[in-house]
């Protein structure tokens, strides 16, 4: 933390701008130093020409300063905005590095920032996940988690639990002391509803994160029924090999377009079909592995064959999958063939003509995924929302059971969990709690 960083704040390559920011003691510092001014005015764009140590002009720029702590890590901030390309960034930061600055680490200046109390880890990675969300879906519920209602609901719940473990462990230290009548009633309340709302964080962030990542599409079906026809005609270009020959199709093929506001990565498969040729057989297990990784299945049919064994086996693979599945019956242009099952409802469609149907029911399927949750994409804060909402419940059974001491240490692991994203736990809580809550010198 004492030494000064500076990092590439825009994407690295062509562009019209790139950002370069410097954050630390000597930022001010070599901000005079490359513009050859004498003074910058906190919070004033200054237009200037930057300078290396042999007096060579390195590029014009527009430069900002943010002194400390009113800047986003909290110390003296330099920003320079200078010409896009690859060129002029890379010979700024090398000046920068030949005067002592260090390159950033990756999230360094994020994590300066939560070091310095600008902002919460939750917070961070609030604007990790904007910055990385796949739709403008996704985009709106970070940005309403970053407004801070889950940042103060995850301070609220911890709050709860360490009061409530004041109350438990004066109990525990002071048993002659009266304690209000319906205390452990509350604290089961208080219990039973944080361990609810750290659940459903977790179980929302684990069944919609598709919405943050991107929704994964696999194309199945048997061999020679339009699934590489289809991708094309979603791709609106000529991705993939179209033949008449079955088997045409050996490895997986993923792309990404969008549908809607939403982007998605679409995976052509290997036709589904006994096969004894090396090469297809393994190109078929990679389409059965599809299965179990997309979120959302195309199984494609053929209108103008008959309904087979080969169309049997696939849809024995799909009753099993717990997926969003949706049936197609492809090349409706040509004489109808195929007698679909009636417990199953197919969209008809034309890979060659028309798929406007199918386009339409997955922008509506996509945008039917909406939540009112909360959603995050950390893998570290969903698993230590479950892990505290595990220890919560574990406490309120030793609670009903009197377990007092058992008690207090799984509250201490749910506190802990939750501290690592909101702020440190330290035992002087417990005690302010426990000093302003009873009169113990009686």
């Amino acid at each position: 933390m004492n030494d000064t960083i500076a990092a590439l704040a825009t994407a690295y390559g062509t562009g019209s701008i790139s950002i370069i920011r410097v954050s630390g003691s000597r930022a001010l510092e070599l901000g005079l130093k490359l513009s050859k001014k004498s003074e910058l005015s906190p919070r004033y764009a200054y237009f200037v020409k930057l300078f290396n140590d042999e007096n060579a002009l390195i590029d014009e720029a527009i430069m900002l300063y943010f002194k400390a702590p009113f800047s986003f890590t909290g110390e003296d901030v330099v920003e320079f905005q200078i010409h896009g390309g690859f060129s002029v960034s890379e010979i700024l930061l090398e000046e920068l590095q030949k005067n002592g600055i260090r390159l950033a680490k990756a999230g360094e200046f994020s994590k300066r920032a939560c070091l310095n109390g600008k902002m919460s880890a939750l917070k961070a990675l609030n604007i990790q996940d904007l910055i990385k969300a796949k739709s403008a879906m996704a985009a709106k519920i970070i940005a309403r988690n970053m407004q801070g209602t889950l940042a103060d609901l995850i301070e609220k719940i911890r709050l709860d639990l360490v009061k409530s473990l004041a109350f438990v462990e004066t109990s525990i230290d002071y048993a002659d002391d009266d304690l209000p009548s319906d205390l452990m009633a509350q604290i089961r309340t208080m219990c039973e509803e944080n361990a609810r709302i750290l659940e459903e964080i977790y179980t929302l962030s684990q069944s919609k994160k598709a919405l943050l990542e991107g929704f994964k599409i696999a194309i199945v079906g048997k061999p020679n029924v339009g699934k590489s026809s289809l991708l094309n005609a979603l791709l609106a270009y000529e991705r993939a090999i179209v033949s008449p020959l079955a088997g045409t199709t050996r490895d997986f093929i993923e792309e990404s377009f969008k549908i809607g506001t939403h982007l998605v990565k679409i995976m052509d498969t290997a036709g589904i079909r006994k096969s004894e040729e090396t090469i297809e057989k393994i190109g078929i297990e990679l389409s059965k592995k599809s299965l179990d990784e997309a979120d959302i299945i195309l199984a494609l049919f053929d209108s103008s064959r008959k309904f087979d064994e080969e169309d049997k086996e696939i849809l024995s693979l799909l009753k099993a999958s717990e997926k969003k599945v949706f049936y197609l019956l492809n090349k409706c242009d040509l004489k109808k063939e195929f007698e679909s099952p009636s417990e199953i409802h197919f969209l008809k469609i034309s890979a060659k003509e028309d798929i406007s149907p199918l386009k339409k029911a997955l922008e509506t399927y996509l945008n039917s995924l909406d939540s009112e949750g909360f959603l995050v994409s950390s893998l570290d804060f969903i698993h230590s929302c479950k892990k505290a909402s595990e220890a919560i419940k574990r406490a309120k059974t030793l609670l009903d059971e009197s377990i007092l001491e058992l008690f207090a240490f799984e509250f201490n692991v749910a506190i802990e969990e939750l501290a690592k994203f909101t702020k440190d736990f330290k035992r002087e809580e417990i005690l302010d709690e426990m000093f302003s809550n009873f009169c113990l010198g009686k």
